[in-house]
């Protein structure tokens, strides 16, 4: 019998609570629905001069990516049309203000292939892009996704009943991620709190990089080491500690914070639609749309930020060179203008790309990665949970959070498995 995996839930509630302190600074404290603030901005103008949470009336800690910089000019877009054109221009408007390198310098997801953008860019994404394209999903989900799902389920499946966010959501991301690095289910969340002190990432992962040097296996740190790049000069080199671990933390940041909000976000929707619920159930097809339905309607990070590179304008708004432009994706995936009916969460709308993973260059590296954890996790739940509904005697979940949205619990009740009726 395969021993059930056991994380430490206290631990667990403390690293990706959204009320918690671990993120207030991105606005965890805001309870508020911003869509109507956001609305109403995108109706008076793409864009507007000042941040998104001041714009949105959040007062509250709000720190992101592209903020705060008080001595910079900021500009927040609202509508699709403004952030398609920005995202189409990553000359004008960078993913950073400085140049950056791996090699030198802080070990921070911002110090790594998501503040790059030219030539340097387009080298170091090639390194890890085959890793992650749709046809390498499976890959993931044979070696790491689809046993960690079920070893969850296998945990609370006899109770009938359990909180899907932390003892379900939160948890297959970083053990999917932890686990293509080589690392074990007990040093999971040890690495992942290492995010607030990278520096302990190193000490952890330093001994897999050796030894994946020394004898490599089928797994992502393995890739890396193997991986070979042409500089700028056309000299070839493998990848360096340090550049390894700098993608190390980028898809820990990436992989580990954001899916487990948005698969939270998808369930949550689906479970306060019992129809809705019932019609994928009995049509797994419908899994899909609701996923994408889902990102549309409620992205877990409805803002990223860019730099102006050279005094420009757009739709009509002069920013000078210097500037940082927000980009409310949040709002933009909900813009009347390309969505009928937007603030509706409805499957059978007909598909149309958002920007739910960002767009241009860099669009989401892991978002192959991450849809599958949703469909392999969701479309889990409904095959070994009958009678999965919300737990009517506990509060509902809610969403929360402005930078970093996501439910709050997710506390639900079905019919617990007994002998001969779990998984085989």
């Amino acid at each position: 019998m395969t021993t059930p995996v056991t994380l430490d839930r206290d631990r667990v509630r403390e690293l990706f609570d959204l009320r918690g302190a671990y993120l207030a600074q991105v606005g965890g404290g805001y309870h508020g629905d911003p869509y109507p603030a956001w609305h109403r901005l995108r109706a008076e103008a793409p864009l507007h001069p000042g941040t998104v949470h001041e714009l949105t009336g959040y007062d509250g800690p709000a720190h992101f990516q592209g903020l705060p910089y008080p001595d910079r000019p900021h500009f927040s877009a609202f509508s699709y049309a403004a952030c398609d054109e920005a995202y189409r221009n990553a000359e004008v408007f960078a993913a950073s203000p400085t140049p950056i390198d791996p090699r030198t310098g802080e070990l921070a997801a911002q110090n790594s292939m998501l503040s790059m953008g030219g030539p340097q860019h387009r080298r170091y994404r090639a390194l890890v892009q085959p890793s992650f394209v749709p046809g390498k999903a499976q890959w993931w989900i044979r070696n790491w996704i689809e046993q960690t799902v079920h070893l969850l389920i296998d945990s609370f499946a006899a109770e009938g009943r359990a909180e899907l966010n932390v003892d379900f959501c939160a948890a297959i991301p970083v053990l999917t991620i932890t686990g293509s690095f080589g690392v074990s289910v007990e040093r999971a969340l040890d690495i992942r709190a290492a995010l607030r002190d990278p520096q302990a990432i190193v000490e952890i992962l330093a001994p897999v990089v050796a030894a994946r040097r020394a004898h490599p296996q089928d797994d992502l740190i393995s890739v890396l080491v193997e991986a070979e790049m042409t500089d700028e000069d056309g000299v070839a080199h493998h990848l360096s500690d340090a550049e390894i671990y700098s993608f190390a933390v980028l898809l820990l940041t990436a992989g580990s914070g954001t899916t487990w909000k948005q698969m939270g976000i998808t369930l949550t929707a689906l479970l306060q639609r019992p129809e809705v619920l019932t019609a994928v159930r009995e049509d797994r097809d419908l899994l899909r749309p609701a996923i994408e339905e889902a990102l549309r309607w409620t992205p877990t990070d409805p803002m990223f930020s860019r730099y102006v590179t050279r005094d420009t304008d757009l739709h009509d708004v002069h920013l000078p060179e210097g500037s940082v432009l927000h980009l409310c994706i949040g709002a933009a995936n909900r813009d009347p203008a390309r969505w009928d009916r937007p603030d509706e969460f409805d499957i059978t709308r007909k598909l149309r790309p958002s920007f739910a993973f960002g767009g241009g260059a860099h669009v989401c590296l892991g978002m192959h990665v991450a849809r599958a954890e949703m469909r392999v996790g969701i479309g889990a739940l409904l095959d070994r949970l009958p009678g999965l509904r919300l737990d009517p005697d506990a509060a509902p979940p809610r969403f929360i959070g402005l930078y970093e949205r996501g439910a709050t619990e997710i506390p639900v009740v079905f019919h617990a498995a007994t002998e001969g009726n779990g998984r085989e």
